[in-house]
């Protein structure tokens, strides 16, 4: 693609980075094939490709965001399918990054768009408002029908997703050592999380519960704060930073003093933003190198354990459909190893058609956009569904909690599953069933 950049508009780092990933593109639209918004919209803007087209258009002639730009660039999920597609190394991640905080210093949104997107920002990466917002939720429910117009619509959304029934918090939520339970084979961090350990904390309790009986020493450190994901992907870049920096600082304190093989994430969105601490904070003279190091030793909990000697098991019986989450698949290339893990630990793993295609969670997507949210939901439910599985693992709470909502199957962390096949209780999302 030739661009037409000035050289006081390349002195900005920023646009320069953006120019570089425009001059990629060649125009093929092999992304329009795998774009969720374009399958379900047939809208050339609202594919990779048409959004590049005005992300190049806006920062070239250096002006401000206008309505179009904001309609199509929101639409997108940031699944990055299109970055598993394209054959020409686009990094559209980055670029639409950008986008989104070009938009945000440059466009003001109207009242209620802003007043959604600052209360998502202020509540959801802070687990104690984030419970007190999800206990309100019960009292604003009955008038959810009240709230369908368009401006109150992901106040709707809200009310729809949240649990009717908040789980107590698990005491392995709690910042500590966890010692292993075996002779010790390694030392790892594990991210608590913001919105993981309020709507399912025994993901990470069964995370710390399986690598202590492999001999793991875990630390969940004092200090760790939300990964900035969530605002990150609202343009708040700024704030993203900030955590971002809070984590590096707290993480490096854990490496020089006792040492880490490794920072586990179970929360697969928060893992492909963590491991690109050192891409974010790459202008920070005071981080970069601390933040690659960090970027570097993050892993998906399966990822790490794909790297342990665990027992192979007979099968049992039990069929689960997995589902890839798009930050497993796309944003961190980890394909493989999810489902080996499970297939060595006796289940019958099966994939739904479409497994390339977004649920419709993406962050704060399905409140921001619930009307595209509920379409995709519906068509990965259905797919999900004709697997005749038993149990649907992922590795995303957002998906989790996506597709928990149109679907009566359990579907449970990957994690959850392996630590039940290697020792652990059966999880309780399975009491009941007619299971192994």
């Amino acid at each position: 693609m030739q661009t037409n950049f000035t050289p006081a508009q390349l002195a900005d780092p920023d646009v320069a980075e953006s120019e570089k990933i425009l001059r990629k593109c060649v125009h093929c639209g092999f992304c329009t094939a795998t774009c969720p918004t374009y399958v379900t919209l047939g809208n050339e803007l609202d594919s990779p490709r048409g959004r590049i087209y005005l992300i190049k258009d806006m920062l070239e002639n250096g002006r401000p965001a206008d309505a179009e730009v904001v309609t199509h660039i929101d639409r997108c999920l940031s699944c990055l399918a299109c970055v598993t597609t394209c054959p020409s190394g686009v990094d559209y991640m980055h670029l639409v990054d950008h986008a989104r905080a070009h938009i945000e210093k440059t466009y003001k949104r109207p009242f209620m768009n802003r007043l959604t997107r600052d209360l998502l920002a202020a509540v959801l990466p802070y687990p104690g408002r984030f419970r007190l917002a999800l206990h309100l939720a019960r009292l604003g429910r009955p008038f959810a029908g009240l709230m369908r117009g368009a401006a109150l619509k992901p106040f709707a959304a809200m009310l729809a997703l949240a649990p009717r029934r908040l789980p107590a918090a698990s005491d392995l939520s709690k910042p500590g050592t966890y010692r292993s339970e075996a002779e010790r084979r390694g030392r790892v961090a594990i991210l608590s999380g913001c919105a993981q350990p309020v709507l399912d904390p025994g993901i990470n309790a069964a995370a710390i519960r399986l690598l202590t009986r492999l001999g793991i020493e875990v630390v969940a450190p004092e200090g760790e704060v939300c990964c900035g994901s969530l605002v990150h992907h609202m343009g708040g870049a700024e704030q993203a930073l900030q955590s971002a920096r809070a984590n590096v600082d707290v993480w490096t304190r854990e490496i020089e003093t006792q040492g880490l093989d490794a920072i586990i994430v179970t929360a697969s969105g928060c893992g492909t933003t963590i491991k690109d601490y050192g891409h974010m904070l790459r202008l920070d003279p005071a981080y970069a190198v601390k933040a690659a190091r960090v970027s570097a030793l993050a892993k998906d909990i399966t990822e790490y354990l794909a790297t342990l000697e665990l027992p192979a098991h007979m099968p049992r019986g039990i069929t689960v459909a997995y589902h890839s989450a798009c930050s497993m698949q796309h944003g961190q290339r980890i394909t493989l190893a999810p489902k080996s893990l499970l297939k060595a630990a006796g289940f019958t793993v099966r994939d739904p058609a479409e497994g390339h295609l977004c649920c419709g969670s993406a962050g704060t997507y399905n409140i921001l956009q619930p009307e595209i949210s509920a379409t995709l939901k519906a068509r990965k439910v259905r797919n999900i569904e004709a697997t005749k599985a038993d149990i649907i693992a992922t590795g995303n709470i957002g998906c989790i909690t996506q597709i928990a909502t149109g679907t009566a199957i359990p579907i449970l962390h990957t994690v959850e599953l392996l630590d039940w096949a290697y020792g652990g209780a059966m999880p309780e999302k399975l009491t009941g069933l007619p299971l192994g």
